[in-house]
Order: structure tokens, then sequence, then C-alpha cells
């Protein structure tokens, strides 16, 4: 998931737990409390370039839906920046939709509320089955050993994108799959006195932040959460995974110096566009934004993310996370119909149809196989969703790791642009404070 807020789930989630036993929203009813069985209210997450390029999209598809089915569909699209609070108001007041996108990483979060509907196997039976998404895709749908309370909708991951021109002029024959070899190919491509770079990141972007930490964090064998929940972020592992990360901008000096202004990836793949940076690691739709920024498809060539070789000790093969958005439905609505929908948007012709206007990848096992998800640069992006992925952690507050890790991080750039370095203590010292935020000793 990208472009989101995050908001406070530790005082709502015992707040909402009051309500729900008050007010009897708990209870999964099989139709609307009083509302026309024949209507539904669907937010969708805002996945192209406008709320209304979205709109465009889904309209048609969901007049089919109602042609198939008879039931109306009430759209709204909401945009990233306010999605998340719109999902907590209605999940304490009880006045939502019948149908939500969620991204995939707020899944335990959302899960500890109990506002939405779960997906046991009889439920799971009713959307086609559990077996028709992606293992990993799955992965990302709740707490481990809890039953799920959504499904996944659209796939994302992350790759290497890198200028064909400035390799070919560089002498670099092949894309990088060893973080050694990345680094190298980065120092041959950079040249400050023209104002070119081996590497451009969204560097003030906390997603960003998190998300890197995390997928390097599992390279090193780090964990930022123990098997209960309880936070480790200030590990040596995880304190070694930032610190190659930061080192792209510190002692590598191999990323454009304003990367640590970048509050979006937007702005780091204006830099790839205009030939200022000739890599940068983004996620799948990232296509989209290239080509709007000039750039022909022919020019740019993509890659899995560069991973440790060899490994650190305890150390995973991972170079993404499970990335996406995911669907769920809130109990007491009009169950029967939201689950009619979620069943129509994950079928194979729906996910070949939307993946492929959103630029994002097939959550389906058929859709995932049709010809065009085949491409070069797309299956490159399939194989890492499918074999390389991690989900983030599917804990509870979840949402406070990434915007206190990654805001961590983000100022830890922001301290490198200004002209001081950060040592390792200061790293060990980020994690502890991010840590103790959340409850954690540090």
């Amino acid at each position: 998931m990208r472009f989101r807020t995050f908001g406070k789930f530790r005082k709502f989630t015992a707040t909402l737990a009051a309500v729900l036993v008050a007010a009897g929203l708990a209870a999964c009813s099989s139709g609307p409390s009083g509302g026309d069985p024949m209507t539904i209210t669907y937010w969708a997450s805002n996945q192209g370039p406008t709320v209304q390029r979205d709109k465009e999209i889904l309209t048609p598809e969901l007049e089919a839906f109602t042609r198939q089915t008879g039931i109306k569909v009430n759209l709204e699209v909401i945009d990233w920046q306010h999605l998340l609070d719109r999902i907590t108001t209605a999940t304490t007041s009880g006045d939502g939709p019948d149908v939500v996108n969620i991204g995939n990483t707020w899944s335990a979060s959302l899960q500890a509320t109990g506002a939405f509907v779960d997906f046991d196997d009889a439920t799971l039976a009713k959307v086609g089955g559990g077996d028709k998404f992606l293992a990993t895709s799955m992965s990302s749908t709740g707490a481990a050993g809890i039953t799920p309370t959504s499904v996944p909708i659209y796939g994302l991951s992350y790759g290497l994108f890198y200028n064909k021109k400035a390799f070919e002029a560089a002498g670099i024959t092949s894309p990088p799959a060893s973080w050694s070899d990345f680094l190298a190919a980065a120092k041959k491509l950079t040249d400050p006195a023209a104002g070119t770079y081996g590497i451009s990141l969204a560097g003030a972007s906390y997603t960003e932040g998190a998300h890197f930490a995390f997928i390097l964090g599992k390279q090193h064998g780090g964990s930022f959460f123990d098997a209960s929940g309880r936070p480790t972020f200030a590990t040596p592992q995880n304190v070694a995974a930032i610190e190659q990360y930061i080192a792209l901008l510190g002692t590598e000096k191999v990323a454009v110096p304003s990367s640590a202004e970048h509050a979006r990836t937007a702005d780091a793949v204006a830099d790839f566009t205009s030939g200022k940076a000739a890599m940068m690691i983004a996620q799948t739709n990232t296509t989209a934004a290239i080509a709007a920024g000039g750039m022909a498809e022919g020019d740019y060539g993509v890659a899995p993310m560069p991973i440790n070789d060899p490994l650190p000790a305890g150390g995973e093969r991972v170079n993404s996370h499970v990335a996406g958005i995911n669907i769920a439905a809130f109990k007491d609505k009009n169950t029967d119909g939201a689950l009619k929908l979620i069943e129509f948007l994950t079928s194979p012709a729906e996910q070949v149809k939307l993946n492929q206007e959103f630029g994002s990848l097939p959550v389906t096992k058929d859709a995932a196989a049709d010809p065009a998800f085949q491409g070069a640069k797309t299956k490159i992006f399939l194989e890492e969703l499918a074999t390389t992925s991690a989900p983030m952690p599917m804990v509870p507050n979840e949402s406070q790791f990434e915007t206190t890790v990654g805001s961590a991080v983000k100022e830890m750039l922001a301290q490198i642009a200004g002209g001081k370095p950060v040592t390792q203590a200061e790293v060990q010292a980020a994690l502890a404070g991010a840590q103790q935020k959340l409850g954690g000793t540090g």
C-alpha cells in the first residue's frame, strides 16, 4: 500500500469494544439494518492518477455488476490522505459503507476493532474460496491465527528500475542482483560534477523509510516484533538494515542529494525520468508515473530489488513487502450484497481488467496466469510478490511501527543531508526511542 496516513488505534480499539457491545454492532447480519437489500455503498481507495479517473474506471464495471445481480452500487472513491480516518470513524460510529478498500498493512489494526465481517471458510466460499488468492497476498489479511477480515484485491511489489542508456554508457551489461553489485553500479553511475547519481530516494516519505527498514531488516535476519507482538525495534539486525539504507545518501554518496526532501515517490520518478538518477527502487504501479514523465518503456528496464549476498546469519531472501490493497465488508450491513460485490471484483475477468487499468498486480492465481501479465517487466513484479515478498508485521499497532520507525529514518536522512553523519549509536538510539513510543523498553 502507498500514499496513506495513519491514525491512533490503541485508544479507539478499547472504546469501540464497548460501543459494539452496547449497540450490537458485532453481530454479522445477512442483510442491511433497515436498508435496501438491493443497494450497497462501496468506498474505493484511490488507485489511479486522480479520484475522477478511478470513477471512470470503476463505474462501468459496477454497472456490469448491477446488470448481473440487480444490486445497485453507490461508489465513493476516497484519497489515501483521508481513507483511514474515514474508516476508523466508521468503525466507532457504525455509519460506514457496506464494502471498503483498505491498505493491506492496516489489516491487523482494523481486524482488532471487530467491525468487519470475518472471512471464515464458509464466508470465503461465498467469494470463490481462499485458494483462489495468491498465498502471499492472503498473508496480509490479518494477524496470524485469527480469522481474516479482508481479502486481497490489488497487488504491488518493489522492483529496481534502471535507465538502459545510462547503464550502457557506464559499461554495465546487466542489472545488479546483489547489494554489493548494486552499490558498485551506483558508484559508476554517480558523477556529482555532471549532476547525475546512481539512485534517487523518496527520503522524506516515512512510509518508504518503514518499508525499506522492514525489507532490509528481513535480509539481515531481523524482526520488528516478537511472536507475542511486542516491539523489538532496536536490535543489531534492524540497526544494520537502516545503516545500509541511509548509507546510500551518507557514506556511499550515490543518491541524489535532494532525496532527503522527496516526500513522494513521484519526486524520485522525476529524477529518474530527467536522467538525474539512473536507478530507483519503487513499486509496480510506478510505471504509469514514468510514462507520464515522458520516458519511453523501451528506455528503462526492471529487475528484482537487489538482495544482500551472502545473506547475514538468519537472513531471508526478501526483496519486497507484500504490498497492495484489500477489500472488506462492515458488519451489520448488507452482507449478502457486499460479498457478491467482493466476489465480482476478485473474479478472474475483473482482476485482469482492473489491475491492467491501475497498473497493479492481480491477486488471484487465475488472473496472475493471464497473458496480460506475462510481459517481462510485469512478470518480475509478480514473481517477487509470489515468491520473495514478506507481509509487513500483522500486529494491531503496525501503523505506529510505520510512523515511528519511518519517521526516524526520515529524520536521519535529513540529518545526513544537513551535513552531519549519522553514527551507528544514533541509529540504535533512534530505534530505541521509537520502540518506547509503542510501550517497549528500548
